[in-house]
């Protein structure tokens, strides 16, 4: 019997999916510590609430770790981790949804939200303030959006995802992903500019 091969940072994901299957929870700790911000990140421009993100976001890693036998090297790593935290974060809007249904009040954003980007500290307080600014205008525009434009905007704008990784993700095909993704950047353009009339 072989002995269990370490675990290092310059594995490719699916080596070290492979090397969690196969018994090594080391790699299951590179893979959280490698797609737990970009996945926040992504499910918070999604549904715009920290907290729901990052709870979103456990629960992704959560599915890894209990369902590592349903990944298949067919597909590559990023494509499974982004399809379970976008089907997760569609679920929470679902709820959500419903909820403010029975809730009249609901803003939608917690005021104790957090901001998930961190500011260089070389930046002085201006300009960390203006980005800080323009971050809200954006959020605020990408919620006003229809989910069906704002996943594939924010896959392929923001994660900088690939029309293919895109289309595993959503399950959509190319054409209809590159027509919302046209689609989402009229509107987003249309609603910052709203936004920046106010």
């Amino acid at each position: 019997m072989s002995e269990r091969q370490p675990v290092t940072h310059l594995q490719t994901d699916e080596e070290l999916i492979a090397a969690y299957q196969q018994g090594n929870p080391a790699a299951y700790n590179v893979l959280v510590g490698r797609y737990k911000d970009q996945l926040i990140n992504y499910v918070f421009r999604y549904l715009g609430d920290y907290d729901e993100a990052d709870d979103v976001v456990q629960e992704s890693f959560i599915r890894v770790y209990r369902k590592k036998e349903q990944y298949k090297p067919i597909a590559k790593f990023s494509t499974w981790i982004y399809t379970i935290a976008t089907n997760l974060a569609k679920t929470q809007l679902q709820r959500r949804k419903r909820h403010s249904i029975f809730s009249l009040n609901r803003s939608g954003r917690g005021e104790d939200e957090k901001s998930i980007d961190i500011p260089d500290s070389r930046e002085n307080v201006e300009a960390y303030a203006d980005n800080t600014l323009k971050q809200e205008m954006i959020q605020d525009a990408l919620m006003k959006m229809s989910s069906k434009y704002r996943d594939v905007v924010i896959l392929f704008e923001i994660q900088e995802l690939t029309y293919d990784e895109i289309c595993a993700i959503t399950g959509l095909n190319i054409g209809t992903v590159k027509s919302r993704l046209n689609r989402g950047r009229a509107k987003l353009r249309e609603l910052l500019k709203d936004l920046r009339d106010e």
